[in-house]
């Protein structure tokens, strides 16, 4: 029987207090959140801090330009380090994302911000960049199999792995006892990819997910206009889960056919909401009309 453990990526509240952000979230119906190293907190500080307000650890996230060969040692170290809390808090996967939005130019002379959700054949990297990926993810891989951990993928629009065909393409490199998904929802929508058919074919291979949804009106005008990644999020790409155009009652029928038994993470990059507290609400109550 699947079980799905209902969190809150907290990225929607700007300039809150700690206190206030992990109030709200359990206020709106959460049972966790991303877990990681903040402040010189110890796991057991992060751990005892949750647990006051009655939220569990979930995965946290790392990233950088992972496709090049001065990134790896400081992301071998920084892997050490997540994981080795992740061991210590008791949570059991890592989300891991390649960078690029700024600091990979493609053959056509453009970074990854500016054709987000309009990537061609011609942005992607170089088969050099994409073994270098690869060989950087397994090793991650292995570090955090040490520690019990779980290596999970996550695939991210202004990235350099957004599109479907990117995605594939890394998979096929990397070892699959090492290196799992944990996709985002709203970024493999945005990237042109079919949501619900990737979940049902990956489903073995996914052990945690970002609930992200897209709304389609946005994603349409910033493909037309040739809106860059954050004209798309100013206008309002980013919208309440069941808002978007998203199919989760889709994705929820693939990862309960797979007996998936980890996180779902509601998250919403920016809302259009007065508060992200209305934000949170708004998905949580979607999320609860869908059974979870």
């Amino acid at each position: 029987m699947s079980r799905f453990r209902i969190g809150c990526v907290p990225i929607t509240w700007k300039n809150v207090p700690q206190d206030q952000v992990l109030r709200e979230i359990v206020e709106s119906g959460y049972e966790g959140v991303p877990a990681g190293p903040r402040g010189g907190m110890t796991a057991r500080g992060v751990l005892d801090e949750l647990y006051g307000y009655g939220l569990d650890p979930a995965p946290t996230y790392m990233g950088g330009d992972l496709w090049t060969p001065e990134a790896q040692e400081p992301a071998l170290e920084q892997a050490a380090r997540l994981a080795a809390f992740a061991r210590e808090a008791d949570v059991t996967e890592l989300f891991i994302s390649a960078g690029g939005s700024r600091t990979f130019v493609g053959p056509r002379g453009l970074n990854r911000m500016r054709v987000a959700g309009r990537v061609e054949p011609s942005d992607a990297m170089s088969d050099a960049e994409y073994r270098q990926l690869a060989d950087t993810l397994n090793r991650i891989g292995e570090i955090t199999r040490a520690e019990d951990v779980r290596l999970c993928y996550h695939n991210h629009c202004a990235s350099v792995i957004e599109t479907r065909e990117e995605i594939e393409r890394l998979l096929s490199l990397v070892d699959p006892d090492l290196v799992f998904l944990g996709p985002d929802t709203g970024h493999l929508a945005w990237g042109g990819t079919d949501v619900v058919e990737f979940f049902r074919e990956h489903a073995d291979r996914i052990l945690a997910v970002h609930l992200k949804d897209i709304d389609p009106r946005v994603m349409m005008e910033g493909r037309s206009r040739q809106w860059d990644y954050a004209v798309c999020r100013e206008q309002g790409i980013y919208t309440e889960l069941g808002e978007g155009f998203v199919d989760f009652p889709g994705v929820l029928e693939a990862l309960r056919a797979a007996d998936y038994r980890g996180w779902l993470l509601a998250e919403t990059d920016v809302t259009q909401l007065p508060t992200a507290y209305e934000s949170a609400v708004v998905s949580r109550d979607y999320l609860e009309s869908l059974g979870l």
